[in-house]
């Protein structure tokens, strides 16, 4: 923990502080001796392909009459 830095430092040096952590080092924040809190650079989500419209087409198959109730709701509609 000898890096680690302290809140009243971390005030007044932010933007280096955010200068480290942006070339991959993670900062820790102290208060006193205490170690209370880390800056660690920020990971995106890996994005996922772009769907491609139609890319399921003749995969899927809907029945007719998927959208017609049947028997047993006719008493409650």
């Amino acid at each position: 923990m000898d890096d680690a830095v302290s809140i009243s430092e971390a005030k007044a040096q932010l933007s280096k502080l955010v200068a480290r952590v942006e070339r991959g080092e993670v900062v820790v924040l102290r208060r006193g001796r205490k170690a209370v809190a880390k800056i660690v650079p920020f990971e995106s989500p890996e994005r996922s392909p772009r769907r491609v419209f139609g890319a399921l087409r003749g995969q899927i198959w809907m029945a007719d009459d998927f959208d017609e109730l049947g028997p047993e709701w006719d008493e409650s509609v």
